[in-house]
């Protein structure tokens, strides 16, 4: 079968952002899909939206997908195409293989190829996940995993305010990106502005909140504000220790302290020894005082591994 896509036909001229570079977001149809689509991806990726006018979930899929699009700054283009008005098209894209018989559907084109697909009215989260694989395919990524990357880089330097900065970009433009809340939180600490970074936290999309980088500041900031207690009291915990071995709140106090000198191995090592003594105490206070340390460190830090294992060979032997 012929192709019915027509080559020599150019794409309409479209609007333009408001920094003056071209919209990346057009309406197609079969005469220029070639164009628009095919040639087109060849360059940069293109994501088709084939959609309907009948299609209630189109109504709310389309505006997510032009506002991502716009926001990934033209490293990737979007098609809308009507499928009421281009039947040949998608009968011609059925014998290739692709039904299109259920709208919306989502279609990633990369070098020419499709890529990727999706069907249904996915939320703006999985839209971003999916057009950031979608250019994974073409070695590029979203320029928000620029500005992350920047970010963390900054961090790495020790250049927490230069981090915050990009980190609240980031926030601004995405304030559902839980590294990017996590990260301003974690520079605004380290940069000694506590009550700033609990601000953030509590400025936190509830969509969010229960993500595993918030909840790391969370208890970062937590054990921040005990530590510097406990360390005062430093001394009065091991006298109380010594006196009474079994004083499980003077020594889960002390690791406590321990953490906050950045006395990691030492303060996993004191909540063992409560734990082997008396797990139970206190509905196991221990060992959740522990597992806290592990959410606040981040489940790959080398501190948190050794405690796992620790943990996981005291419980099971």
């Amino acid at each position: 079968m012929d192709l019915i896509f027509d080559p020599t036909r150019q794409p309409a001229p479209g609007g333009a952002m408001p920094n003056g570079t071209p919209d990346p977001v057009k309406d197609g149809d079969q005469r220029t899909f070639m164009a628009d689509v095919i040639e087109a991806s060849r360059e940069t990726p293109v994501l088709v939206d084939f959609w309907a006018t009948w299609c209630g979930p189109c109504k709310t899929l389309t505006p997510t997908l032009e506002k991502v699009v716009r926001a990934a700054g033209g490293r990737v283009k979007l098609v809308k195409i009507d499928i009421d008005k281009n039947k040949q098209l998608v009968a011609q894209l059925a014998q290739m293989g692709l039904p299109l018989q259920s709208v919306p559907t989502v279609v990633g084109f990369a070098q020419g190829q499709i890529a990727d697909l999706f069907q249904g009215a996915l939320p703006e989260g999985e839209v971003k996940k999916f057009i950031e694989n979608l250019l994974k395919v073409s070695g590029g990524q979203l320029p928000g995993a620029d500005l992350l990357a920047e970010a963390k880089a900054l961090v790495e330097a020790g250049e927490h305010a230069a981090a915050a900065e990009l980190f609240g970009q980031l926030a601004e433009a995405e304030p559902e990106n839980p590294e990017a809340m996590a990260g301003l939180a974690r520079c605004l600490m380290a940069l000694g502005e506590e009550e700033q970074a609990q601000e953030v936290l509590d400025q936190v999309p509830e969509k969010i909140a229960g993500h595993a980088e918030i909840a790391s500041v969370r208890s970062q900031l937590q054990l921040a504000r005990e530590g510097r207690e406990a360390r005062e009291k430093l001394g009065e915990f091991e006298r109380r220790l010594e006196a009474d071995p079994d004083d499980h709140a003077a020594r889960i106090d002390l690791a406590v302290a321990l953490n906050a000198m950045d006395k990691r191995g030492e303060a996993v090592d004191a909540l063992m020894v409560a734990i082997k003594r008396d797990r139970a105490w206190n509905d196991e206070a221990a060992r959740k005082q522990l597992l806290k340390f592990f959410e606040a460190w981040g489940f790959d830090d080398p501190a948190t591994l050794a405690g796992r294992r620790k943990l996981s060979t005291l419980l099971f032997r």
